[in-house]
């Protein structure tokens, strides 16, 4: 199973504190930072102008820790803890992470379009959301541990693929797939 929030508290008979990001190895609480699941809140008056027209935000960056292998091995120790690799096998933790994608769809239903950042949620719907995605996060990471798949080296070979069948010249501003597209 993945570890949440509410069992980050013992990992290697350490007690860590629930962090409302993740931020590091050493979960810790930076709620008094100003962060709201990592992200640090700018007023809408920080966007610049260039031209009379108002640029892009700054994008939202993840912290640099824990690493995709931080993450694989806190939940390999999580587990092992447990003897729970038994049940791990990847059928199971494929349904388990579709069942923690529907819990991340529970949130959105019914909300309509949500705006980027989630300014209309609480900061409890923001933590809820980021308990579900952590879950989901932490089952593909088992997943791909499972399979041997270096999910990072996988990432970055599925871009190069990526650049190649949405080449920016030919679907910039379109949502079309690439097969609709023609040279």
């Amino acid at each position: 199973m993945a570890m949440n929030g509410k069992e980050a508290h013992r990992l290697n008979s350490d007690v860590l504190s629930v962090s409302s990001n993740g931020s590091n190895g050493i979960l810790t609480n930076n709620a008094h930072c100003g962060e709201v699941n990592g992200a640090v809140p700018k007023p809408p008056s920080c966007s610049k102008m260039t031209n009379g027209a108002a640029e892009r935000p700054e994008r939202f960056t993840f912290s640099a820790e824990p690493t995709m292998e931080d993450i694989r091995r806190i939940q390999a120790e999580f587990t092992d803890e447990r003897d729970w690799n038994q049940f791990h096998q990847p059928r199971n933790l494929l349904l388990a992470m579709v069942g923690e994608v529907g819990e991340v769809a529970e949130l959105f239903q019914w909300k309509g379009e949500v705006a980027e950042g989630l300014p209309d949620w609480s900061d409890s719907e923001r933590e809820q959301l980021a308990h579900e995605l952590s879950d989901v996060l932490i089952y593909l990471v088992e997943l791909a541990e499972k399979c041997r798949v270096d999910l990072p080296q996988a990432v970055l070979r599925k871009m190069a693929l990526n650049r190649l069948k949405y080449p920016a010249s030919k679907v910039h501003g379109s949502a079309k797939k690439y097969t609709e597209y023609k040279d």
